[in-house]
């Protein structure tokens, strides 16, 4: 997952981050400029052209940083907006792209304490700036001069195109623009406004109360409830409970991290349920935590803004400018794929539910004991013990991996950087400086903050720091990977399950994308939803490569490398759980999709849920990936809303892709191929349409039969 941390030309932000004005005391640079004092705004000093003081960042100067970072947005937008010379690309685009720097520092800290380092305290400050923020955010998107300004240079440009990536920012500032309300009325502008106002604050505390369900529902053990469990993941679970005044007990957090190996392998059934309950949900207790009425809120304040705008409903707005351009294509993606995958949910079912019945354990499969037993149907068919296989999953081997692929397929060397030479916010965070192999040039730094640990929110995602970009001078990247594993004992080694290391490389295939781009503006960093996630995606599939495999995956305690006969049944096996993990994953994007294709007039939001899966025959046995009430994705902001579906559309490039490569005489490391995949596929980030960069690298679109070969699901000719 992108979790993007940073403004952009228009100060328009993913609203993961809110922020708000205050004032701030300010010194005088040589120059007579003024200098600011507050830590958050500073310029980055230090090596690698600057880095942030990470070490010097505190919750109280976040407010007070991110009022003067906006003030002197706005203060630069107005200049643009009322410069007396006629609009051209220099003094309007170029201008409004170097605007928001001191900003973009802050949002930097600010997205660490929202993401990595959050507090009762910084959240008590995030929710007063929510509704200030969209305020400043609406003062951006109706500047009228402003917008007229990029209108001009817009009309102009379709008798007089400017080059290519100039011309492609302006379309992109015009669009964003016109999305948001630009030409509307002075009374529906102000109504347009207000709801962005309100949203603002509801995306705040939707995201915090799933944190605190997060934080607060914690499930102990005793030594006696511990069957199943590896000794790594009681070791674990020991020391989490010993940091909660729990000594003597065994802590099962209300994480994804923790929740997925306890479902597998433990033996205690009923403590199973417990614990799948609590994850499951989420927002969803009947409390003053729930979400269910905020979600409802967001539905029709969503479907009020874009009616108008001249929308019919939010899907149709939103995926204009993505891929798939309609929720009538994504739709039809989504359920051209849904009968194979609940089909194969059936088949699963049935092979755990003969294992059950052939032990005596006289259940019924019920959604708390999938995991268990596919894992047992995993060794009966596979002979493939998931446990054995976390042997060879070592963390920091799988780092070196990731890093070896880099190498091969982008020319990228990682270093780490000493200790104490770049601030971090946790000590556990380990940074890597980036290089070209060939050159020595500088690429950026990576940082990596791999655990899980209170205040942080849970999943594994990838932001930037500082993003590339050359018009104005050449800025290296700095990204981070950031995951949730759970803090192995002292002296233990950290081992992970295939899933939790193909998650690893998914969101390391992010930074790549960071560190590739070759754009001239910040703009063309930006991505289009359902096209981003492929580059992610598809470098999952260098973990179960050969090279990879033989070099990296070796066993904790003895070194030696995994086994050729354990390796054949990974790949063997690799179509395994299909069902479960293709279903759970749609069921979400398809509800995203009907929950903004319904009317949100009177809408129930449990009901509808329910009642929706009822109707796609949604098998009793799993849940969705993400229920609504915890659907941050969707309700905590937009980026994700109605483009959920876009991890399957993703899936279909990827699987295509990755086809390439299979065809190709040196496989996924095939020097020809790999060049076409880093220039046409990463470097050129937003400068392009994404349609027509994958048509450069493939000769053709793409095709959803290799999507259904790539599961093994059956394929169909129309």
């Amino acid at each position: 997952m992108i979790k993007q941390i940073k403004t952009n030309h228009l100060g328009i932000l993913f609203l993961f981050v809110l922020v708000a004005f205050v004032g701030c005391n300010q010194e005088k640079t040589k120059e007579g400029k003024p200098m600011e004092t507050n830590v958050l705004l500073k310029e980055w000093t230090g090596p690698y052209g600057g880095v942030p003081a990470f070490d010097k960042m505190k919750v109280e100067d976040v407010k007070s940083a991110m009022i003067r970072g906006m003030e002197l947005n706005l203060e630069e937008i107005e200049a643009i907006a009322n410069n007396e010379e006629a609009p051209n690309f220099k003094n309007t685009i170029e201008e409004m792209e170097r605007s928001g720097e001191a900003l973009d520092r802050g949002f930097t800290y600010y997205g660490i304490f929202s993401g990595n380092m959050s507090t009762p305290e910084f959240r008590a400050v995030q929710r007063e700036l929510a509704p200030l923020f969209s305020e400043f955010r609406s003062k951006i998107t109706q500047n009228e001069k402003l917008f007229l300004r990029v209108k001009a240079l817009y009309d102009s440009s379709k008798v007089h195109p400017h080059e290519d990536d100039q011309q492609r920012v302006l379309e992109l500032v015009y669009k964003s623009f016109e999305m948001n309300g630009a030409e509307l009325d002075s009374v529906k502008k102000k109504r347009y406004a207000a709801i962005n106002k309100e949203l603002s604050g509801i995306y705040t505390k939707f995201s915090n109360n799933v944190l605190h369900d997060e934080e607060n529902y914690i499930t102990y053990l005793t030594s006696d409830q511990l069957g199943g469990l590896s000794e790594g993941f009681i070791k674990s679970a020991a020391k989490i409970a010993t940091d909660n005044g729990q000594e003597g007990k065994y802590a099962i957090t209300n994480t994804r991290s923790s929740m997925d190996p306890f479902l597998t392998y433990s033996t205690e059934r009923d403590i199973r349920k417990d614990v799948w309950t609590n994850y499951y949900s989420r927002g969803d207790n009947g409390d003053e935590y729930d979400n269910n009425k905020l979600i409802s809120d967001v539905l029709k304040l969503r479907r009020e803004r874009v009616e108008l705008l001249g929308y019919q409903n939010y899907a149709e707005w939103r995926l204009q400018d993505r891929m798939a351009k309609t929720p009538e294509n994504a739709m039809e993606l989504m359920e051209a794929v849904w009968p194979a995958a609940i089909g194969r949910v059936a088949e699963e079912v049935t092979d755990m539910q003969a294992v059950a019945d052939k032990n005596g354990d006289k259940i019924t499969i019920e959604p708390w004991d999938y995991r268990y037993y596919a894992e047992k149907v995993r060794k009966v068919k596979y002979d493939l013990d998931s446990d054995e296989v976390k042997q060879y999953l070592q963390l920091d081997k799988l780092t070196d991996a990731m890093h070896y692929v880099a190498g091969r397929l982008f020319n990228y060397k990682f270093t780490p950087v000493p200790e104490g030479t770049v601030p971090v916010f946790q000590e556990d965070v380990k940074v890597w400086e980036v290089t070209d192999m060939d050159s020595g040039e500088n690429i950026g730094l990576w940082y990596l903050d791999p655990y899980a640990r209170q205040g942080k929110r849970s999943g594994a995602w990838a932001n930037t720091y500082r993003s590339h970009s050359t018009f104005d001078g050449k800025k290296n990247v700095l990204a981070s990977n950031n995951s949730n594993f759970i803090k192995p004992a002292p002296g233990e080694a950290l081992l992970v399950s295939w899933d939790d290391a193909t998650t690893f490389f998914h969101e390391f295939g992010h930074a790549l994308h960071y560190f590739s781009s070759n754009v001239r503006y910040p703009t063309l960093n930006g991505g289009v939803r359902d096209y981003t996630e492929f580059q992610s995606q598809l470098l999952e599939r260098w973990l179960s490569t050969d090279e990879v495999i033989n070099e990296f995956l070796v066993h904790n305690k003895t070194g030696e490398p995994m086994p050729q006969e354990l390796v054949s049944k990974i790949k063997k096996a690799s179509t395994f759980n299909q069902g479960f993990s293709t279903t759970e994953y749609l069921a979400s994007a398809i509800m995203d999709m009907k929950f903004h294709l319904a009317d949100p007039a009177n809408i129930d939001v449990d009901k509808f849920e329910r009642e929706t899966l009822a109707e796609l025959k949604m098998p009793k046995e799993l849940p969705m990936r993400h229920r609504t009430p915890h659907f941050g994705h969707v309700f905590s902001g937009e980026g994700y809303a109605t483009a959920y579906y876009g991890y399957m559309w993703a899936d279909v490039l990827t699987a295509d892709a990755s086809e390439a490569f299979s065809e190709a005489p040196d496989g996924f490391y095939d020097k020809e191929v790999a060049e076409k995949l880093v220039k046409y596929l990463f470097a050129p980030r937003n400068s392009m349409d994404p349609a027509d960069a994958y048509r450069m690298f493939r000769g053709r679109d793409a095709k959803i039969e290799a999507l259904m070969r790539d599961r093994g699901f059956p394929v169909t000719t129309k």
